[in-house]
């Protein structure tokens, strides 16, 4: 397994009861005091029973600790994120008896985007993303957030260099399939069945050069409006379920 980052803590009602229903590590769990409604006393139940340490504090020293603003009463301290290899990745395949399903994520800088993309992938049943180590946006309690608690069930691995990853996947038969606006074949209209990887490039550049020249097809999205480009999470979404659909 890669080094582990640095700790974290999981803000919000359904991501912390995400958290306590997975097998993963929780450190401590602090409750806002008087904070006993709802899914929160749900919360305090699973914590007893996981015999995990809560600690009630007041709103103004809940604040303190928040790295959110929409927290929602609790937040669980976490062992730092662990990511994983490409290897685990396909083994996860593999175990599944599925042809390998891969994210290849080129650059994503905002953390609510890469949250929203891990959500998409986890909800279609993608096997791993892979992500850069360098300028690009890492797993945090902001991508946790935003994800929904699906961090607790993807797989990530981080890698020093995205072509050489891209090679890695080809070498063990994936196919790799890139977005690109200039490209002439619609999403649609391209064969997304088998082993497969799909790149989603950078907010604001795209894929890179180096990279696209990796992939072996490319496709694009229809525009319609004057805007030429969609949220990367948005473009994600798109051509993921079109494999989706085709997959089936």
């Amino acid at each position: 397994m890669e080094e582990k980052t640095y700790n974290d803590q999981i803000e919000g009602r359904n991501s912390v009861l995400e958290l306590l229903q997975s097998e993963k590590d929780i450190n401590k769990i602090y409750i806002t005091k008087g904070e006993k409604h709802g899914s929160i006393n749900k919360i305090i139940q699973l914590a007893k029973q996981k015999k995990i340490i809560i600690v009630e504090k007041d709103k103004k020293q809940m604040q303190q600790i928040a790295q959110t603003p929409n927290y929602q009463g609790v937040i669980a301290t976490v062992p730092p994120y662990e990511y994983c290899e490409i290897e685990d990745i396909l083994k996860k395949a593999k175990d599944q008896n599925e042809p390998p399903f891969v994210l290849i994520l080129d650059g994503i800088e905002d953390p609510h985007n890469l949250g929203s993309i891990i959500r998409t992938a986890e909800t279609a049943g993608i096997h791993g993303i892979i992500i850069p180590k360098r300028r690009a946006a890492t797993v945090n309690s902001t991508v946790a957030k935003v994800s929904a608690g699906a961090i607790q069930y993807m797989k990530i691995a981080r890698v020093t260099n995205i072509s050489e990853a891209i090679q890695k996947l080809k070498d063990e038969g994936l196919w790799i399939c890139g977005t690109d606006i200039e490209t002439q074949k619609y999403y649609t209209e391209q064969d997304l069945t088998g082993p497969l990887g799909i790149v989603i490039g950078n907010e604001g550049q795209g894929i890179s050069d180096k990279v696209k020249k990796n992939c072996d097809f490319l496709v694009k999205i229809p525009m319609k409006g004057k805007i030429t480009s969609l949220n990367a999470s948005v473009s994600a979404g798109i051509i993921i379920y079109e494999a989706v659909k085709q997959r089936k």
